[in-house]
């Protein structure tokens, strides 16, 4: 698996995965939130899947 998050990507990720986490910890959005933990994993793991797939990379090259 090679990253192909770049940082601001993976930031929001995690952030949105956590609000939603959030939200239905405290039941304002319902069983829906646990979807909260797609965002969270790829923001941790900073790979996509779905980016994979569709050829999307938003990791920054590495100079050499």
């Amino acid at each position: 698996m090679k990253t192909n998050e770049g940082t601001i990507d993976r930031a929001l990720r995690v952030i949105v995965g956590l609000v939603l986490l959030g939200l239905t910890y405290t039941g304002t959005i319902g069983v829906w939130g646990w979807i909260g933990v797609v965002p969270l994993a790829t923001g941790l793991l900073g790979w996509c899947p779905l980016y994979t797939l569709l050829g999307i990379n938003t990791c920054p090259m590495k100079k050499s």
